[in-house]
């Protein structure tokens, strides 16, 4: 199976959405959908990496005051590039009481996330399924709201349940570098909270599994909440699933 982390020097979570079986034995495409955190910080060599793997669209799921602040996917007049912050409710994880239950805390603000920013989920999912070439999605870390992309495009192609958690599982792989980053950028402040930078696969079987106590499915959220149309998802499944093997 192809490695799906791709290695740069500043990003720590880049990853291609490929490779995963659907429960009708299809495959997600590789080199199509990618999931990264911030894509203000390519320079150099990255960028050049970056750019060599055709990516057309850009989707910035960060805060506007975020993008002031940090930046940017460089250059970014030559792609599609559109932000849409689908996080309505800002907070500062480095801040959150060490003494609470953190999965069960950062499940609850998915639902803030899957409520408030409803319309800008479907946005993002519309934006994916009608791009000509491929797209990456991204946030700050790329481990919540880029997490929840990513879940909610899996789940709609039928990938298995424990896969869609996995995915999101992923970016424990990045935790230390992402931990790292926060103390360059915050010199004097202390870390007080344990679950800062983690993503273990507990915290998105609570969001899927509130989702459907709420709206019956996941698929139902998607239609009923987002107001997801069959004619997007159809459009989303052509273009990310293949006949073809890992």
């Amino acid at each position: 199976m192809t490695n799906r982390h791709i290695t740069y020097d500043r990003l720590h979570n880049f990853r291609d959405l490929g490779g995963y079986r659907t429960s009708e034995g299809r495959t997600v495409a590789w080199g199509v959908l990618y999931r990264s955190d911030s894509l203000g910080k390519l320079r150099g060599a990255d960028w050049e990496k970056f750019l060599g793997l055709g990516i057309r669209t850009v989707i910035d799921l960060r805060y506007p005051w975020e993008i002031e602040a940090k930046g940017r996917v460089p250059e970014a007049e030559r792609f599609h590039y559109v932000n849409l912050s689908i996080e309505h409710r800002p907070y500062d994880q480095a801040t959150i009481d060490p003494a609470l239950d953190p999965w069960r805390y950062l499940a609850d603000r998915f639902a803030e996330v899957t409520e408030d920013g409803a319309d800008e989920i479907r946005q993002v999912l519309e934006r994916i399924a009608e791009a000509p070439s491929p797209v990456v999605h991204h946030c700050t870390s790329g481990k919540d709201r880029t997490g929840l992309i990513s879940a909610l495009v899996l789940t709609l192609l039928d990938v298995p349940r424990e896969d869609v958690l996995a995915d999101f599982a992923l970016t424990e792989l990045a935790t230390e570098r992402l931990i790292a980053d926060w103390r360059a950028a915050n010199p004097g402040r202390e870390l007080k909270w344990p679950g800062y930078g983690r993503a273990p696969s507990v915290v998105m079987e609570l969001v899927l599994t509130d989702l459907e106590k709420r709206y019956g499915s996941v698929h139902g959220y998607l239609k009923d909440r987002v107001g997801l149309t069959d004619a997007t998802t159809e459009h989303l499944r052509a273009r990310l699933l293949t006949d073809g093997s890992n």
